[in-house]
């Protein structure tokens, strides 16, 4: 089934239900009008980080099911996958066959080895400081190869996730394997995960280098657009560099929304958040919530500096059972550019003010996506968090069959749903259609038109009253 603009679920596939027959019976009873399309989290086995350490891509997660309960879901909705462009996992025979027999290994061509990678095997401290990292050493990990000898081998992020060498005719054969192998089980886009990151140059910041990063991601494009697919690149930075990849026609996300939306609904006005979607393009992804945190860098310089460090105190004075800690090295955050809570949590659980919020972002040029707590209007899982340590896991809550159909009875997720139906039925919400945006002190509207549709979301952000008029 190929892409269409109408709302796209972000889950993973044991968080609504228990495997994928149980999430798709959920869509089929509760949200078959609701939900036009699924991005499923990564499914496939894994070593570490919630299916983000791959281990192989030709398997299922036997825990969830197979590639019968994937290319089933296609049948009802469009689907996107995720392919982990920059790593591979420690844990892939791929990676231990290159431990037991280094140059001998088929795969030895898959990994950047500082030893052939730097002149003189090791980078300076003047390289070190120019990489745009997560750790505050250089990032790699030390290897010891089966006959003694040790090297150390590029690694971004965790340890379980080793990076691949994009540029090598190995790993350039291992991507088009790979991404033919998604689209044959019904992949309609495919996502990018830490796309910016997969290419390395000495004397650079190893990120989104140009013009290299081109020539990689219209080689993926070639790949998939064969089979019918869209590629989707991941980027959290600076707004400016979507936007490159927006001008040369691809899809992006923005991932400016959520909080240029909560500024609004914290401060009461819409002048920021005005200006950007006057300025972000249609053809993208909108998201209030994912599965990691909400993300603060994307904002810059469309915030001021100032109302940024104030959007984020209130987010923690404002928010529920948000506290600084979640997004700490105390819950093994990675990024201290997140904080770390649920999209309703941040609006201190709070109906009214939440509603307003997804109508705001059904109305945004683009294709919304609704990260499942998100659907479900969920709180903060502390508990869950606490457990795991995992600063993450406080917006990744696990809900049973039963937990489901109670949180239906809520007037808050039934409201969300007849708001949905609406963003996926109207053809006033046509990507070829026409946006226009007032704001006056508190007063924030929105005019969506295409050919003779028309509809208008008028809002009030400071009491979260709204109404929405067709015609």
């Amino acid at each position: 089934m190929k892409l269409k603009n109408e709302i796209m679920l972000i889950t993973y596939a044991d968080s609504l239900g228990n495997n994928l027959k149980e999430l798709h019976t959920v869509l089929n009873k509760y949200y078959k009008n609701a939900v036009g399309g699924v991005h499923i989290l990564p499914f496939f086995p894994s070593s570490a980080d919630r299916g983000f350490a791959p281990m192989r891509y030709d398997r299922v997660d036997e825990r969830f099911g197979d590639f019968k309960d994937i290319e089933k879901l296609g049948e009802d909705y469009y689907l996107m996958f995720d392919f982990m462009v920059n790593h591979i996992s420690a844990s892939s025979e791929y990676f231990k066959d290159f431990i037991r027999n280094k140059d001998g290994s088929p795969y030895k061509d898959l990994f950047i080895r500082y030893s052939k990678f730097w002149d003189g095997g090791e980078p300076t401290r003047e390289q070190v400081d120019m990489i745009y990292k997560r750790k505050p050493r250089a990032p790699y990990i030390d290897v010891k190869f089966a006959d003694g000898t040790t090297d150390k081998v590029w690694c971004t992020f965790c340890e379980e996730q080793i990076d691949l060498d994009v540029t090598t005719d190995r790993t350039k054969q291992f991507i088009k394997e790979t991404l033919l192998e998604m689209c044959s089980h019904g992949a309609a886009v495919i996502r990018l995960d830490a796309f910016a990151y997969a290419i390395k140059k000495p004397g650079t910041n190893c990120f989104f280098i140009e013009n290299d990063i081109w020539e990689l991601l219209y080689d993926i494009e070639n790949t998939v657009s064969r089979a019918g697919a869209e590629i989707l690149p991941e980027i959290h930075e600076h707004y400016t560099i979507p936007m490159k990849i927006a001008e040369k026609g691809f899809w992006i996300y923005d991932f400016a929304l959520p909080v240029l939306t909560l500024h609004a609904l914290y401060n009461h006005t819409g002048k920021y958040l005005k200006a950007w979607m006057e300025k972000c393009p249609m053809k993208q992804f909108t998201t209030l919530d994912t599965h990691d945190g909400i993300g603060i860098v994307d904002v810059k310089d469309l915030l001021p500096d100032e109302e940024i460090e104030k959007v984020k105190e209130q987010m923690y004075s404002h928010g529920a059972n948000v506290k600084k800690i979640y997004s700490s090295e105390a819950y093994n955050n990675l990024d201290v550019y997140q904080v770390n809570t649920t999209y309703y949590s941040a609006l201190g659980n709070n109906d009214a003010a939440y509603l307003l919020a997804r109508a705001i972002q059904f109305f945004a040029p683009g294709i919304p996506q609704v990260y499942y707590v998100g659907m479900l209007a969920g709180s903060n899982d502390v508990d869950l968090m606490e457990k795991t340590k995992n600063g993450r896991d406080i917006n990744r809550h696990y809900y049973s069959i039963d937990k489901i159909e109670k949180e239906q009875e809520r007037p808050v997720v039934s409201d969300l749903k007849k708001l949905m139906i609406l963003r996926n039925t109207c053809p006033a919400f046509d990507l070829n259609g026409t946006i226009d945006i007032r704001t006056d002190g508190s007063r924030f509207s929105i005019t969506r038109a295409y050919k003779d549709s028309r509809i208008t979301l008028d809002a009030d952000l400071e009491t979260y009253r709204f109404s929405i008029t067709e015609g």
